[in-house]
């Protein structure tokens, strides 16, 4: 049965993808379909709670924050540097990660020990103070952020490429190409490469809702994306100091956070198991 009729059976995978869709097109026409810019400051206008709270402004439904700015506009705004470092990130991180792990996994040898020890001195460092470490020494920035948790995250793709072709190079197809003479770069490339891309789309999946809280978390500590680009961490820094007299400032962009990553985790997980031929 194929992909797409699987997909469309599921109605989990279905609905996560609409919603997905949905957040990827508020995030594409912010600039249109926003009441406020993001950064549209009225003093006069600060710490308005939300429509459904007592003294609430129909004109800001999420309410303002202390600089009169309005959250809903912040949180669309805010949702293109979580889709654009989370989809860059998971390019970088897989293009490099899974190269690396073809190459050991399918040669072996003085490559395979190299590249997968380099993966485990990586992987022993917890992901975020990694993260963290180096994006406090390139300093802050939209492109320094997303090089560096693409790099950071690279060991995980290895991972997944190296056990993928480590498998395939050992069937029976493998064998009969090297036989009539192909040679090892055509093979990895033509007969086995493409056989191990169903496991790394899956993790690749995953991996964004993975990036876009690591971005949320670098932003919120200060070391992310400057101020001047609006972020959902960025955001939740803002609304710490204001929790006890204006929740939603931090509220909202968490649930935000909580609803995308959900969105893209619950796609990453029936994907994999539409994908998985023991359980179809």
């Amino acid at each position: 049965m194929k992909f797409y009729t699987l997909f469309l059976r599921n109605k989990l995978a279905v609905s996560s993808a609409i919603l997905l869709l949905l957040m990827v097109l508020c995030a594409i026409f912010a600039d249109w379909i926003t009441p406020f810019a993001w950064n549209d400051q009225e003093v006069s206008r600060r710490l308005i709670p939300p429509i459904f709270q007592r003294g609430g402004d129909v004109r800001f439904l999420l309410g303002t924050d202390f600089l009169g700015r309005d959250i809903l506009s912040y949180i669309i705004h805010g949702s293109r540097v979580s889709l654009i470092v989370g989809l860059a990130t998971v390019i970088i991180g897989g293009i490099l990660g899974s190269i690396l792990g073809w190459i050991a996994g399918f040669f072996g040898g003085w490559a395979d020990r190299l590249i997968m020890r380099m993966a485990d001195i990586q992987l022993s460092f917890p992901y975020v103070l990694l993260a963290l470490a180096l994006a406090a020494v390139v300093g802050p920035g939209l492109w320094k952020l997303i090089l560096v948790l693409g790099v950071s995250s690279w060991p995980v793709y290895g991972r997944v490429a190296h056990g993928a072709i480590l498998s395939e190079k050992e069937k029976d197809y493998i064998q009969s190409a090297r036989s009539i003479g192909l040679s090892s770069p055509r093979i990895l490339l033509s007969h086995a490469v493409p056989n191990t891309l169903s496991p790394l789309i899956v993790v690749t999946t995953l991996q964004v809702g993975r990036m876009i809280i690591a971005e949320a978390t670098l932003s919120f500590l200060g070391v992310g994306v400057p101020s001047s680009v609006p972020t959902w961490g960025g955001l939740l820094n803002d609304g710490r100091s204001y929790l006890y007299n204006a929740w939603w400032i931090a509220t909202f962009p968490g649930i935000a956070i909580m609803v995308m990553v959900m969105a893209i985790n619950f796609l990453g997980d029936t994907t994999r198991d539409i994908l998985d031929p023991k359980i179809n």
